[in-house]
């Protein structure tokens, strides 16, 4: 790869024009792919792409984490239908494609020490069971991008960390005739991305603007967690060269893998898509909440894209990009 300056993106910059391109995108839960790309892939969409998202559970373990949510009898009596419901009704927001793996959700243990997870959930399945449907699925669909989470998961969820190694064995085995012989003819994505839906800059930009406005920002506690994170990165680093340094006694237990973003691709026409499809998810995102904190009119001046780290190509990229697609048209 070889890297090249770009311009700068405009707001009213569009996607280019993708039909005979596919794309899938891999989550652990339905909802994550409307809170992680959404506007993207309502984007490549409407550009002619086919688009896919694969969801690796069905959400069962989730809890009903919206307080304005009425239909609490329904997500008592069953919970997966329920969402079984809102992830078709996100697909029809975005105008894309939708397949379950069918593993069950692992849930997010807390306590301390730990619960053990449940059995047979997804999380605790052997990796190549749990990559097979996957292989199988890119074999038929035949993408040509890949998006995944990173080694962290995007945030560390046993479902999330598990939805990045299948994806990445998929990525990687999906194309070898040899691996997974009984899930089809091969098929060799050309492009993995990371989603980095939650790069710090994004909401540094996001809070100078505003402050900017003379606003309170709403994600200052954001910016104190990502700099805990930066504090703990470095006192890594130091320990690993060797000299001794404690943790910072703030530490978090976790730290944002520190994958610089490669594309940013223009979303500002498609916004309101994935706060449509956000919202179909009315067991699990508050209308109201953190997802809708930054008006679409600040995103559209401020950060009117969605952001992605190239992690490998298989075919010529100039970086940084604006297109996912770049280098296979």
């Amino acid at each position: 790869m070889t890297e090249q300056s770009t311009a700068p993106i405009r707001p009213t910059d569009a996607v280019p024009a993708s039909a005979g391109l596919r794309l899938l995108a891999v989550h652990a839960h339905p909802d994550d792919e409307s809170s992680k790309g959404a506007a993207m892939m309502a984007a490549y969409a409407q550009a002619g792409a086919e688009v896919m998202v694969v969801t690796c559970t069905g959400g069962e373990a989730g809890d009903l984490l919206n307080p304005s949510y009425e239909n609490v009898v329904a997500t008592d009596r069953d919970i997966t239908a329920v969402r079984r419901e809102e992830m078709a009704e996100a697909v029809r927001a975005l105008g894309i494609q939708h397949s379950w793996l069918g593993f069950l959700d692992s849930g997010l243990p807390e306590g301390d020490p730990l619960p053990a997870l449940p059995a047979n959930c997804f999380a605790e399945i052997p990796l190549r069971t749990a990559a097979a449907p996957l292989v199988a699925l890119v074999r038929r669909f035949r993408p040509h991008v890949l998006i995944a989470y990173d080694e962290a998961g995007g945030y560390p969820h046993p479902d999330h960390i598990q939805a990045h190694h299948v994806a990445v064995e998929a990525y990687r085995a999906a194309g070898d005739p040899d691996a997974y012989p009984e899930t089809g003819p091969a098929w060799e994505v050309s492009k993995l991305y990371y989603d980095r839906a939650f790069n710090p800059e994004k909401f540094r930009s996001l809070h100078e603007a505003f402050i900017a406005a003379g606003d309170e920002s709403p994600f200052e506690a954001r910016l104190s967690m990502y700099a805990q994170m930066d504090a703990l990165r470095e006192a890594r680093r130091r320990q690993e060269a060797g000299e001794d340094v404690p943790d910072p006694e703030d530490a978090p237990g976790w730290i944002i893998p520190d994958h610089a973003v490669t594309t940013q691709v223009p979303v500002a026409d498609f916004l309101e898509h994935r706060d449509a499809a956000l919202r179909a998810h009315r067991t699990q995102v508050d209308p109201v909440g953190f997802f809708f904190a930054a008006p679409n009119e600040l995103l559209r001046t401020s950060w009117p894209w969605e952001d992605y780290a190239l992690i490998d190509a298989r075919v010529p990229v100039e970086l940084p990009e604006h297109d996912l697609f770049a280098g296979l048209r």
